[in-house]
């Protein structure tokens, strides 16, 4: 048995939500809860897994194939599909904070994909001595194997957010990752905006692709969540998204818009975690972070070198960002004004929320330098996105 504690459920979780006033009964949620705490049970049957370090990997290898080879076969994994702000990424992070096993991962799936490719990259260049040095084959041509058990190694439990596939090579190396993964006991929670019949929909070469989706419909037991509701655009509905002076009381504000997204307390505030993504190899550190909503400050994104994968990563992760403390931009700063271009490009083509505090008013943000024409067009995008249209937009969804 795992030796996580079981004093909480999904579904008791849920239910104190509910009784808290922060969520309202839904037909559809609770039929999703109801499914995560199906497969929250079965955990609990799992062997443990709480040791840590290269010890706790050969240990988890050991019970974990020792349990497949018991006859006994992995918990139906769950999928949860529909509209935007339906509550899929809330109900999974519900499930994934009291998951009973510690060999887990919570992770948007564009990012779990590039480090697929990253590794992929990594075994090709590997000589044969290095791959039979690393638990591989000399002569294997084949990496989906090796790479599915180092994945599963450091994680039985795998929470996708946002499971979408556009990219080709992305498309191509799924089947037979996920073959891998699921026949060495990998149990997977995913959300998405589509149902399985509909991923990587009119794709090139759309039929090699088509055995992916099979095997999300065998090992995942597929819920929608549908309805007109959108939770995360009610909570937003009236709220200021671009607050000025930066003081105290802005700061106050923004916070409470923050807790209001994230279900959490203000009281908890020293509670909320941290988050790295990564970013073309490197590590982008999130200081605060929780439900697909992020808090920087403008130094951190903007004063820092700082690029456009940067922030294309950003607004893939999350669907909401509160930025503090902008400065009023002119020629001293120019460096930090073009980066913050960029970000409000990369959010504004992805539909992410923008949350902001600024020294003035949107009209004085920009009082000189040589890129007035960009920057027009940076406050014409922040105006747009104080707009009833522009919140009601889903994450990720183009301008049409």
């Amino acid at each position: 048995m795992s030796e996580v504690s079981h004093t909480t459920s999904p579904k008791t979780e849920y239910q104190s939500l509910i009784q808290a006033g922060e969520l309202k009964p839904d037909a559809d949620q609770a039929h999703a809860v109801d499914a995560l705490e199906r497969l929250y049970r079965e955990l609990i049957d799992l062997p443990a897994d709480s040791t840590r370090g290269e010890r706790s990997k050969s240990r988890l290898s050991t019970v974990l194939f020792g349990w497949l080879n018991s006859g006994k076969t992995a918990p139906k994994g769950i999928y949860l599909y529909g509209g935007v702000g339906r509550g899929k990424s809330m109900l999974m992070d519900l499930f994934y904070t009291v998951a009973p096993v510690t060999a887990k991962r919570r992770v948007h799936f564009h990012e779990f994909m590039l480090d697929v490719h990253d590794r992929l990259k990594t075994w090709h260049a590997l000589s044969a001595r290095e791959k039979v040095q690393q638990g591989g084959r000399a002569n294997d041509d084949d990496p989906m194997p090796f790479i599915a058990r180092k994945i599963i190694l450091e994680a039985r439990l795998l929470c996708f957010d946002e499971l979408q596939v556009t990219d080709i090579a992305d498309a191509m190396v799924l089947t037979r990752l996920f073959k891998e993964l699921f026949a060495q006991g990998v149990i997977v929670v995913a959300t998405s905006n589509r149902p399985p019949d509909e991923l990587y929909k009119n794709g090139l070469n759309r039929q090699r692709f088509l055995p992916f989706i099979e095997q999300v419909k065998e090992k995942l037991e597929i819920i929608p969540l549908q309805g007109p509701v959108d939770y995360r655009y009610d909570r937003l509905q009236g709220a200021q998204t671009y607050y000025h002076p930066v003081n105290e009381e802005t700061s106050m504000q923004l916070s409470t818009i923050f807790f209001r997204l994230t279900d959490r307390q203000i009281k908890d505030r020293d509670k909320v975690p941290s988050e790295e993504l990564n970013v073309q190899g490197r590590t982008l550190f999130v200081p605060k972070s929780a439900r697909g909503v992020a808090v920087f400050s403008f130094k951190r994104l903007c004063a820092n070198p700082l690029g456009t994968a940067d922030y294309l990563a950003i607004a893939r992760a999350y669907h909401t960002v509160i930025m503090v403390a902008i400065p009023q931009f002119n020629e001293h700063n120019s460096d930090q004004a073009r980066r913050f271009i960029h970000l409000i490009d990369a959010l504004y083509e992805h539909g992410v929320k923008f949350l902001c505090s600024a020294a003035v008013p949107l009209a004085e943000l920009y009082v000189g330098g040589d890129i007035g024409f960009e920057f027009e067009r940076t406050v014409s995008r922040l105006t747009e996105m104080q707009s009833e249209a522009y919140l009601a937009r889903g994450h990720g969804k183009a301008i049409m």
